[in-house]
């Protein structure tokens, strides 16, 4: 069996970007597919809500590799919030189709993605205390324990 990669796969297999780890990540995060094997682990820094860097390891087919090469190159710069929504559609588009067996690939690289930030919102999560109410009660005249009516 043939699978007929394109021209930007093969090379994003063979010349993937950010591949590695990040020293002193704000998170880290791995995700894996029982069926066919593959293994992936993030690592990214986050400043004001933007990733500043991401990298990632694979143990996987060439799929594996282009699909989060592809995918730290489209994410990094981009707010938490929009890389949370990030579409496995975009990779597949962005190398020019997968084999349909190996469509698997880019759905694992973005699965990896939101087990990252999920991982760093965690650990960063701003806790809200909230503030105390306070009640301001009106001053009346208490009278003594015993005093009595004047009739």
């Amino acid at each position: 069996m043939s699978l007929n990669y394109t021209k930007k796969t093969l090379s994003h297999f063979t010349h993937p970007q950010n591949i590695g780890t990040l020293k002193d990540a704000d998170a880290q995060a791995s995700v894996g597919n029982m069926v066919c094997g593959d293994q992936l682990s993030f690592s990214i820094k986050v400043k004001d809500g933007v990733i500043k860097d991401i990298k990632f390891l694979s143990f996987g087919c060439a799929s594996n590799i282009a699909t989060s090469s592809v995918l730290t190159e489209k994410v990094k710069g981009m707010t938490l919030e929009k890389a949370k929504n990030f579409d496995w559609q975009k990779i597949v588009k962005d190398l020019g189709g997968l084999p349909s067996q190996k469509i698997h690939c880019s759905i694992l690289a973005v699965e990896g993605l939101r087990k990252v930030i999920a991982e760093y919102e965690s650990r960063h999560a701003k806790v809200a205390i909230p503030a105390k109410k306070v009640r301001l009660v009106a001053k009346k005249k208490i009278k003594p324990a015993g005093a009595r009516k004047k009739k």
